[in-house]
């Protein structure tokens, strides 16, 4: 009996891309509803973005088990999300663990959604989805019940409980945040704003992994060189000219222009972040990506690359008071690929 072949099937790669593609076109609309559903529970943007993405995922290949559509896909990817990030939250709670420093909120005006965010923490996890679906989003009883997989009396309950928590008096004695040392992120800016791919992924460890989020992962820094990095400094040129070449839907070009982005780093939330800004045709130098990376000792190890992330790329610029503009969910227009 021979051996399976060391490459995937093409055919059934390309299947499930298309799958996947019509998955979006029926699940995406939701996507805005679904961070901001994902965003009061976790209270971070990194993590409600990447449990919106999981949540996507799972929803994806649930569909597949389902005897019937479900009635109704926003309930539905609240439940998937909810089923997620409860999950999680017990693991967490069961698994011993240095208590997380907590963080500051920034200025900010939208504080309808962080106002109550330090005592939400305070809750269990059944308690603060309850209490997010039925605040927030404004579902009925019947709705939160399903939605959380169990019955109107136990919502009920929870409800209750979770409302007398938060009047309970809360000091928090909140700690400073310590932001660490740029180090290896200083020159990789410099090495970024000095448009030198080579020093770029010389910084890189040989088996380093570079993501762009929600479109596509490199393992080993020359995968990543030609690819990933090469995206991320000159992919403004193409991004002009989406409307030929695709890449972006067209309507999130928003008079970018042909030149290569410039990077800087910003303290946010205890970390430095690797800002991308593009210049525009109205004069606006504006950011469009940010991006995370992991370092391990003169090396960086990975780095995540937000540009296909909307809703997070407009959550932490308005927390830095940043101009930012957005770039869509896709890399592909539907019927393109």
């Amino acid at each position: 009996m021979s051996p399976p072949p060391d490459t995937p099937d093409d055919e059934l790669a390309a299947t499930v891309k298309r799958s996947w593609q019509r998955f979006l076109d029926v699940y995406e609309p939701f996507r805005p509803e679904l961070y901001r559903y994902c965003r009061y529970l976790t209270r971070s943007p990194w993590d409600a973005e990447d449990l919106c993405q999981d949540t996507l995922a799972r929803a994806f290949v649930t569909l597949g088990a389902l005897w019937q559509q479900p009635p109704s896909p926003r309930a539905w990817l609240f439940r998937v999300a909810s089923n997620l990030w409860i999950d999680r939250a017990r693991h967490a709670a069961s698994a011993p663990a240095p208590e997380a420093p907590i963080e500051h909120a920034a200025p900010d005006p939208r504080a309808s959604r962080e106002a109550g965010g330090t005592l939400l923490v305070r809750l269990s996890p059944q308690e603060r989805t309850a209490l997010v679906l039925k605040e927030v989003f404004e579902l009925t009883l019947e709705e939160i019940a399903e939605t959380l997989e169990t019955t109107v009396g136990a919502t009920k309950a929870a409800l209750h409980r979770g409302r007398g928590k938060l009047l309970e008096e809360v000091d928090p004695d909140e700690e400073a945040l310590r932001v660490p040392a740029a180090g290896v992120l200083d020159a990789f800016c410099d090495a970024f704003n000095a448009r030198d791919l080579e020093r770029l992924t010389a910084l890189l460890l040989d088996h380093a992994s570079v993501e762009v989020v929600g479109a596509s992962r490199f393992y080993g820094a020359r995968a990543a060189k030609d690819t990933a990095l090469h995206g991320m400094l000159f992919g403004s040129k193409r991004m002009a000219a989406a409307k030929e070449l695709g890449g972006i839907d067209p309507a999130f070009i928003q008079g970018v222009l042909p030149i290569p982005a410039r990077m800087e780093l910003r303290a946010h939330r205890g970390e430095v972040l690797l800002l991308s800004y593009y210049q525009h045709d109205d004069g606006v130098e504006a950011v469009r990506a940010v991006t995370r990376a992991q370092v391990e000792g003169d090396k960086i190890i990975s780095l995540r690359n937000y540009f296909f992330t909307p809703d997070l790329i407009a959550d932490v610029c308005r927390e830095l008071g940043l101009p930012f503009r957005v770039n869509g969910y896709r890399y592909w227009i539907t019927g393109c690929v």
